[in-house]
């Protein structure tokens, strides 16, 4: 069987290569008859042309979607969306805007970590904080499942994708968290700390204390505060304190290989000390605040005095 189409000349040219016969041409378009060994050879080489292109992963990661028969589909969405907000907002200070001033470079990380929540629709983000939330009974396991799937999602989208646009624009090219791989316990320790207490940040500002009618806006820049300082202060392993980010900039910016890390260091560091870190965090909340964890009344607590009417 043959199958006939309408080329461009440079398409037209490979194929004269490989001694396809051309059957018309004219100034701008050539008509081929290919073969069915042909056409799926030209379908093969578009295959891998598009598998080269997409990240690794990414055709896994919207595949969640559609669990529970799509009922978590608007919740995938909005989560991949707000993941790539997270990263081009909070990731562009200090490269796009404030390069030479740390001042200016603070500032510019604190409106974005608002701008991101907001334009986002208040998104988790990152895949410990949904640990955290699925432990204390806010998400339910598939729920937590499709939240990870998205964010991991959007950030391997989002470093190539914001990268290209640095190089259009002659910008300084986004960073990442990295760490010495002879510092890994270290390393480790840096980012459980700083996890657990960026998890008491999110619970208190949350739901803890209320700013009256400003509420919102107060408590994202403290949020957005909180999290600057804990960068400062939690610096060796980056700190990351969202394995997502972590995991997406190794997969893009470090070594150039464009695949999932192969060392287990990264994902001791990365992944499980954010992950324990949220747990202990999520089963201490549950002690304050008398809150199950994993559907598990805690054996202390709670410390938190109830109001009394």
């Amino acid at each position: 069987r043959h199958f006939i189409f309408w080329l461009t000349p440079s398409t037209c040219r490979s194929y004269q290569n490989r001694h396809i016969p051309i059957l018309s041409a004219d100034k701008d378009y050539h008509f081929v008859y290919l073969t069915m060994k042909d056409f799926v050879l030209t379908f093969n080489n578009f295959f891998n042309d598009l598998a080269d292109f997409l990240p690794p992963g990414l055709i896994l990661s919207l595949s969640a979607a559609g669990l529970s028969h799509g009922k978590y589909r608007e919740t995938y969405f909005k989560e991949f969306v707000g993941s790539m907000l997270m990263i081009m907002f909070t990731f562009s200070a200090g490269k796009w805007i404030g390069k030479n001033s740390w001042e200016i470079a603070w500032v510019v990380h604190a409106i974005g970590v608002v701008a991101a929540d907001y334009f986002g629709g208040g998104q988790q983000v990152n895949p410990a904080v949904t640990v955290s939330m699925y432990a204390l009974g806010k998400v339910d396991y598939t729920e937590a499942f499709v939240r990870i799937a998205a964010q991991m999602g959007g950030g391997l989208i989002s470093f190539p994708l914001f990268h290209a646009l640095s190089e259009a624009m002659n910008w300084t090219p986004f960073g990442g968290p990295e760490f010495n791989m002879s510092s890994n316990t270290e390393a480790f320790m840096s980012e459980f700390v700083a996890t657990f207490f960026l998890m008491w940040a999110i619970y208190i500002l949350n739901w803890q204390i209320h700013f009256g009618e400003y509420h919102y806006i107060i408590k994202q820049t403290l949020t957005a505060v909180a999290i600057r300082a804990l960068i400062e202060f939690f610096p060796t392993a980056g700190p990351a304190m969202n394995p997502m980010l972590a995991t997406c900039w190794a997969v893009f910016g470090v070594g150039g290989k464009f695949e999932f890390p192969d060392d287990n260091e990264h994902y001791f560091v990365y992944w499980l000390a954010p992950f324990a870190a949220a747990i202990l965090a999520s089963v201490t909340y549950g002690i304050y605040n008398g809150d199950s964890v994993f559907g598990k009344k805690m054996p202390l607590g709670p410390l938190k005095k109830k109001k009394i009417d």
